[in-house]
């Protein structure tokens, strides 16, 4: 397949390209670089990287023209980027997206929509499926507006298969984690492993008693490949993650010990750390029997594997750094 890949500078989308171009498939990237980095890319050098906006819609048009699939990977993530430019993580979900569609319908390429497990909100089932409710907080509380975004995206997207016959799938991201994920933007476990190498205690935002999933990017990135290529998967949302629990408060413990560090940790309220009004929800568990039975997914990797895969990434990245004077 000759594909786009928007937001491909980013952590799974440089991921994403170097598996296309290991299965000897084309890849042209889009990216704005505006939290994604051209180094993410080094080891993909036969993609070509354009650096502009999915807000661009000639652009975005004139590259959709040239491949038969798009991966739409491009969007605005992380906690500290949607609470601090809120407007402008709305406009970049919602409109480039929409560009996005746009150009796929025109042009008869296929499309994969990157969504979230942000989706469900304060839905706290264990294995929550995709045609479970979403509960989510009043709007003005910005924590829901990434959620509302991405709703928007995947109703786009089932009007687009169900109306002008698009061949779309949405793949829902429970927590995708591995080497070249920043913290910078507030993912959870490259900030506690930065912290615990360097010495300092690890922050745990709220009670710490928050349970999440983790999976290894490297288990996520083939289903992708898969499911983009499935004709049942069309038109439906689809689970990535994995089933396996645990606290927040036993994570920071376990980069502890992972990484053999002296730290401790602090417990951060939430309204230190993201403002007032910041709500987080206490579960998020994927059924993610769709996938299984769709295109086989089942996650090899551990949550020890993913902590240590990510120590490994930043104890290298430590020794490239040139010493201090």
């Amino acid at each position: 397949m000759r594909a786009l890949v928007t937001g491909a500078a980013g952590f799974v989308g440089s991921h994403l390209v170097e598996a296309l171009l290991a299965g000897g498939h084309s890849a042209i990237g889009l990216d704005d670089l505006s939290t994604g980095s051209a180094a993410n890319l080094a080891a993909a050098p036969g993609c070509e990287l354009v650096r502009g906006s999915v807000l661009d819609a000639e652009l975005t048009d004139e590259l959709v023209s040239e491949v038969d699939v798009v991966f739409h990977m491009a969007a605005a993530v992380g906690a500290f980027v949607i609470q601090s430019r809120t407007l402008t993580s709305l406009l970049t979900n919602v409109h480039g997206t929409e560009n996005v569609l746009a150009a796929a319908d025109r042009h008869g390429a296929r499309v994969l929509l990157a969504s979230t497990s942000e989706i469900y909100g304060k839905n706290d089932k264990v294995g929550l499926r995709e045609d479970d409710d979403r509960v989510l907080g009043p709007p003005q509380r910005s924590r829901w507006s990434y959620s509302e975004a991405k709703a928007l995206d995947e109703s786009m997207v089932e009007a687009y298969v169900r109306e002008r016959g698009l061949r779309a799938v949405i793949v829902r991201l429970f927590n995708t984690v591995g080497p070249r994920q920043t913290g910078r933007y507030g993912m959870v476990i490259p900030r506690f492993v930065g912290q615990a190498l360097r010495g300092e205690p690890l922050t745990v935002f709220g009670s710490g008693q928050q349970i999440r999933c983790f999976c290894h990017v490297h288990d996520v990135v083939p289903a992708l490949l898969r499911l983009v290529d499935e004709d049942a998967a069309q038109g439906l949302a689809v689970n990535l993650g994995s089933g396996q629990q645990v606290s927040i408060e036993d994570l920071a413990r376990r980069v502890v010990d992972l990484t053999g560090s002296r730290s401790g940790t602090v417990r951060i309220p939430y309204a230190e750390a993201y403002g007032s009004g910041y709500e987080d929800m206490q579960r998020r568990v994927p059924d993610c029997t769709r996938a299984r039975e769709l295109v086989g997914f089942e996650p090899r990797r551990a949550l020890d594997d993913i902590v240590r895969a990510v120590v490994d990434e930043q104890l290298r990245a430590a020794e490239r750094e040139p010493a201090a004077p």
